[in-house]
């Protein structure tokens, strides 16, 4: 195909030449014009003469400014409406010199098909209507109607210290709820920064969206912008995203009509999947085994998107996955081989890395026992509600009964909920916690079953872990009624504690004495998160937080830059840039790396910013997780 392409470009101006050739073998159309229309009778030649005579020269005539009709040339008798031009006026023989620079053969045959496309002119070029395109006056999923903060929180607020704040935002972040605020925070409909272009804003939130393990939201943030406005941020994010979802087809807009963003492999790789999908398959098809044959990529992404590319094609090559000495996993392998339904190497699998499990938990082309096995992590994070949990579980339950190793966690998440006894829930609850110091993922999990559980006083020695599993999921109305049933000082009082919503007092000093001196946690990081807890809501003397303070080793009035951000955010009540610090200042792999000077800077921030019930919980989660 190439070839031919070729000898049409060189070929072109012999082609002229033989033109006149053509048409005369042709045979000759009958005219269907009306006498008088078609082509005038030929001039009849000038019968000879003894004594050659010059020919009348004609003066071109100009433009009639009247009605005179006089302005009519002839020749030989018969009218014309334009005069013959004269051998200085008449145009110039079109030249059929091949432009100076026009590749040469062997040029032309090593261009990859897309700069084939650009040399002729025939690579499409986005266009889109100007009624039709999209504001980029604010971006985001969330509107404030909806549940998202407000669209002019950033508008007034410098590029420079937002830009720095998404751009810290690189690891997901200890807090569940501290979660979920930062993604309801970067999914929200928002005016640009000053300084900020807001393509660059939607990129750096989408990039951020995607470190949390919200590649959905990624995706979905990715979406509400047209492509002609994408840049190399929003196309990369927008490929994670695509990616982890294994909506692979999905980045075929940007690649087809923004394919400058990109040139590394992976980039290659999708042209050539969505070049299939466009109907272009063999063309893909080649691309693919080029890319092969110089090792542009490993051998199994190639294959991997061969055989994608394929499923669009006739499926006339079959494509078989070669794993042997595929050592690792990566994101393309694995969106790729879940989007098709491969079945990877047990070898890959055995133990996956969190962005897998985070991935594999909320991909629906999973079989449920492979989402379980991620649901943990997504349940912990706040990645997964858990409401989605129950329903994962309760499909498993479904389809394969006690069998298999969720089996057992299946059958006591449903006794939790329709025992006939209390005390039977109970039973199955703990089941599911499985110790004296439960998963917070199985704490979230049993949530709602504890909140269906009355406040009873046989239960007083479970109601601590009770109360933490329903504040896990927000029921914070449901875990109130258990106040008359925890002691002071216990675990539990000191969940609600934080809790309560409104408060009329201070809490005693002698009351967090007491859960001081039963606190049975390393290094008494419970305590320590209890007292900036409730030093950050207010709820403390400041005497008494300063006291604590010190004996604790706290540094609560310790500052830094961070901390002299997060507060004025506070104090201005902007709430989108107060979750946006908060967020930097929670990112780690465990509790083990939150401090309790950030925790009391982050709550009091969050609580002056009018987040007061997200301060709360989060402050509720460190003492439960501590």
């Amino acid at each position: 195909m190439k070839r031919l392409i070729v000898f049409c470009l060189l070929s072109g101006a012999g082609a002229l030449a033989l033109t006149t050739g053509i048409v005369a073998v042709q045979a000759a159309p009958e005219s269907l014009l009306p006498p008088g229309f078609d082509d005038p009778a030929p001039t009849p030649k000038p019968r000879p003469t003894s004594t050659p005579r010059p020919a009348p020269s004609v003066a071109p005539t100009g433009s009639s400014t009247g009605s005179d009709s006089s302005s009519s040339s002839t020749v030989g008798g018969t009218p014309i409406v334009q005069p013959i031009p004269s051998d200085s006026g008449r145009a110039p023989a079109p030249s059929t010199a091949l432009p100076s620079n026009l590749p040469s053969l062997e040029e032309l045959e090593k261009l990859e098909p897309d700069a084939l496309d650009e040399l002729l002119g025939l690579k499409p070029k986005f266009d889109m209507p100007p009624a039709a395109r999209r504001s980029m006056e604010s971006v985001g999923l969330l509107a404030e109607q909806e549940g998202g903060l407000p669209v002019a929180s950033l508008g007034k607020q410098p590029g420079v210290l937002v830009r720095a704040a998404l751009s810290g935002l690189t690891r997901p972040v200890v807090s569940r709820w501290g979660h979920i605020l930062l993604r309801r925070a970067l999914a929200s409909r928002l005016e640009t920064p000053q300084g900020l272009r807001p393509v660059e804003f939607a990129g750096l939130r989408a990039k951020a969206l995607n470190a949390l393990g919200e590649h959905h939201v990624a995706r979905a943030l990715v979406q509400d912008i047209d492509v002609g406005n994408w840049n190399r941020t929003v196309a990369d994010a927008a490929v994670d995203a695509y990616v982890a979802t294994g909506d692979i087809a999905g980045a075929c807009p940007a690649v087809k009509f923004r394919g400058d963003l990109r040139d590394d492999a992976e980039w290659q790789m999708l042209t050539a999947i969505c070049q299939s999908f466009t109907g272009e398959s063999a063309r893909a098809r080649s691309s693919l085994i080029r890319m092969r044959q110089r090792d542009a990529a490993p051998t199994i992404d190639v294959l991997l998107a061969q055989r994608y590319a394929g499923a669009a094609g006739r499926g006339r090559s079959a494509v078989n996955l070669e794993w042997d000495g595929v050592d690792r996993l990566t994101p393309w392998r694995y969106g790729l081989a879940t989007a098709l339904g491969a079945e990877l190497p047990e070898a890959l699998t055995e133990k996956l890395d969190p962005y897998y499990e985070r991935v594999a938990a909320r991909t629906a082309a999973l079989p449920v026992a492979e989402r379980l096995r991620g649901a943990d992590r997504a349940v912990r994070e706040g990645i997964l509600s858990a409401d989605s949990a129950i329903d994962l579980y309760s499909q498993f339950y479904a389809e394969n009964g006690t069998e298999g190793v969720f089996g057992p966690v299946a059958v006591q998440l449903r006794e939790a909920y329709v025992a006939a006894q209390p005390s039977a829930r109970l039973a199955a609850i703990e089941a599911i916690w499985g110790g004296e110091n439960p998963d917070y993922a199985r704490l979230t999990l049993t949530a709602y079953a504890a909140a269906r559980l009355p406040a009873l006083e046989e239960f007083s020695d479970s109601a601590g872990s009770l109360i933490a599993a329903m504040l896990a999921a927000g029921l914070d109305r449901d875990a109130l009624e258990w106040g008359q049933v925890v002691a002071e000082g216990s675990q539990g009082w000191a969940l609600l504690s934080l809790a309560q919503p409104n408060r009329s007092s201070v809490v005693s000093e002698d009351a967090v004495n007491s859960f001081v001196d039963n606190d049975g946690s390393d290094g008494q990081r419970k305590s320590a998160f209890l007292v900036a807890g409730l030093a950050g809501l207010g709820r403390l003397e400041v005497d008494a937080a300063s006291r604590f303070s010190d004996d604790l080793g706290l540094g609560l009035a310790r500052r830094s830059k961070w901390s002299a951000l997060i507060g004025r955010a506070g104090e201005l009540r902007n709430r989108a840039l107060v979750a946006y610090l908060a967020g930097v200042g929670m990112q780690g792999s465990s509790w083990d790396r939150m401090t309790p000077r950030h925790l009391y800077h982050i709550v009091r921030a969050l609580n002056r910013a009018g987040l007061s019930a997200e301060a709360r919980m989060i402050a509720a989660e460190a003492v439960a997780r501590g």
